[in-house]
């Protein structure tokens, strides 16, 4: 019974289901929404809308090849790659589970064991081959299958770091090396993939220290701390300082452009290599492996040199024009987009500060050739409005003042027209748990695991869009008798039910997991909050 070899078969054969579904219901040609701009960006690898997706953009440049010169063809094989990577995000699922299970049973010493280990990795990868959200993702030339790849293999690839600790050591971190590269090529596709980064902070801290309140606290503010380092440290920080230089040296010292970004880069290559050297010296091993995994995140994250390198050869889809390192801040920042209130802001109703209205902005700096000099292309006079604080609170979800917004606000938060008066907060909570939570997460999420409706677009009417198990009594209570539909809704070509089975066997697993092995269940449920109700938070 050679369990490795049973592992690894079974691995591919959910693989090859995965892969044979997607390619025979795949996307023939473009599909709606940004799938036209990625399939023509990749082409032709050129420029798109911030903050960019380059590692997408030269996969896809690759996959765009096979179509050999029959231009009819390229979105089809760019679709293809993104059947590819959610098929390969199907095998790295298949081994994450069989790890788990394994983990709980221990030593496999019986064929009974095996079967269970293998039968629960097969049951929830193909679950998640054809739940609702994941297929449709798997058929188009979008980022997101191509994301859930990154987040499948980081997530599998700590868990071999986990296994291989205690049989060679520190030679394990390897792996860890790998996770880090893997996370910089994968900010080249988005943003989505960080939110492991947690769960990969838990899966070393229960390897390498004794479990404790106060270990454990530490060790979830330290999560935190390296995903908001990655976040807004060390992937805006480093292009800003790059742009800071590069202006100094051409506009201050006179020197030619991309003068200073060359010097930047020597800069930083020589603190690495200086700070290696004397991490080694002194026995330094963790802070050895974090200037490394530092290291190996900057050169996955240099695929986006592709936007710059692209940009200057005038491609005919150049946004925002990101020539150097001064405007490509601006555009990996997605400025144009402006921001959101988080954790305080105004409500829908404030209006502009009597006394304060506008604050200034970063200047817009542009290379004019023929001065040899940046120069200000946008002051930004005025350009952030400051809303009245008597209009403001505490995680404020009703924000804009577009009036097809606040209409939605007023029907999802059970607001009494009142014109004027600001939400109470009990308003702001019940938008968004009504709207934010239950509308656009847990119907998503029921649609891949309970069943789904149909596929009609939905504003919160009981008859579209909804997610439905198939069993009677549930569906009835919430959304009515389902006898006698019309055609177009009975023979609706979205409409499934899974009775719930998919939802029902992640709970029983969910409830085994917290009474077998309680950290293990800790770091799958970390996993599936960050990937989920925290997007929901942050957004």
């Amino acid at each position: 019974m050679d369990y490795q070899k049973i592992n690894n078969s079974l691995g591919w054969l959910a693989f090859t289901i995965a892969l044979s579904t997607y390619i025979l219901t795949l996307e023939p040609t473009t599909s709606f929404w940004d799938c036209g701009e990625y399939i023509a960006t990749a082409f032709k690898l050129q420029v798109g809308h911030p903050p960019g997706a380059p590692t997408f953009l030269l996969l896809g440049n690759f996959f765009s090849n096979f179509a050999f010169g029959d231009v009819t063809k390229v979105a089809y094989m760019i679709n293809l790659m993104s059947a590819l990577f959610s098929a390969l995000t199907i095998l790295f699922l298949f081994w994450t589970i069989t790890s788990f299970a394994k983990r709980i049973l221990g030593k496999v010493q019986t064929q009974g064991q095996l079967i269970s280990i293998m039968g629960a990795g097969l049951v929830g990868a193909l679950a998640y081959t054809f739940s609702d959200s994941f297929w449709f993702s798997a058929l188009e030339g979008e980022v997101y299958a191509m994301s859930s790849f990154f987040t499948a293999v980081v997530f599998w690839a700590a868990l071999k770091w986990d296994e291989e600790y205690d049989l060679v050591g520190d030679s394990a971190n390897r792996w860890l090396l790998l996770i880090a590269y893997l996370v910089g090529l994968s900010i080249g596709v988005h943003m989505l993939n960080l939110l492991a980064i947690p769960a990969v902070v838990y899966i070393y801290y229960f390897k390498k220290h004794e479990t404790s309140t106060k270990g454990f606290i530490i060790t979830g503010i330290t999560s935190i701390v390296i995903l908001g380092f990655i976040f807004f440290g060390l992937i805006p920080q480093v292009i800003k300082w790059l742009g800071i230089v590069e202006r100094t040296f051409v506009n201050s010292i006179g020197l030619p452009f991309n003068s200073g970004t060359i010097f930047f880069i020597a800069l930083l290559v020589a603190l690495i290599c200086l700070g290696l050297n004397k991490a080694k010296e002194n026995g330094r091993n963790l802070i050895h492996t974090a200037i490394l995994g530092i290291t190996f995140i900057l050169i996955g994250y240099s695929s986006f040199a592709v936007l710059v390198i692209r940009s200057n050869a005038n491609t005919p889809i150049d946004e925002n024009n990101p020539e150097e390192a001064v405007s490509l801040l601006a555009y990996l920042n997605r400025e144009q987009y402006g921001s959101t209130p988080l954790v305080h802001g105004q409500y829908f109703t404030a209006g502009l500060d009597k006394k304060d209205p506008y604050s200034d902005g970063t200047p817009v700096y542009v290379k004019d050739e023929e001065v040899g000099k940046y120069i200000v292309s946008d002051s930004r006079k005025n350009h952030s409005p400051n809303f009245d604080k008597k209009h403001s609170g505490l995680f404020p979800r009703m924000w804009s003042r577009n009036d097809r917004h606040v209409k939605a606000y007023k029907d999802w938060g059970n607001i009494t027209s009142r014109k004027g008066k600001k939400p109470s907060f009990i308003e702001n909570l019940s938008y968004f748990f009504n709207f934010q939570v239950n509308h656009m997460y847990f119907r998503y999420f029921m649609w891949n695991f309970a069943g789904k409706q149909n596929d009609m677009q939905s504003h919160g009417s009981l008859t579209e869009g909804q997610w439905l198990s198939g069993i009677p009594f549930i569906d009835e209570f919430r959304l009515g008798p389902q006898d006698n539909l019309p055609t177009r809704q009975a023979n609706n070509p979205g409409r499934n039910h899974f009775y719930m089975l998919p939802f029902l066997l992640g709970l029983i697993g969910l409830v085994y997991q917290y009474k077998k092995d309680k950290k293990d269940a800790w770091i799958i449920n970390l996993l599936f909050i960050f990937t989920g109700l925290a997007i929901v938070i942050y957004i």
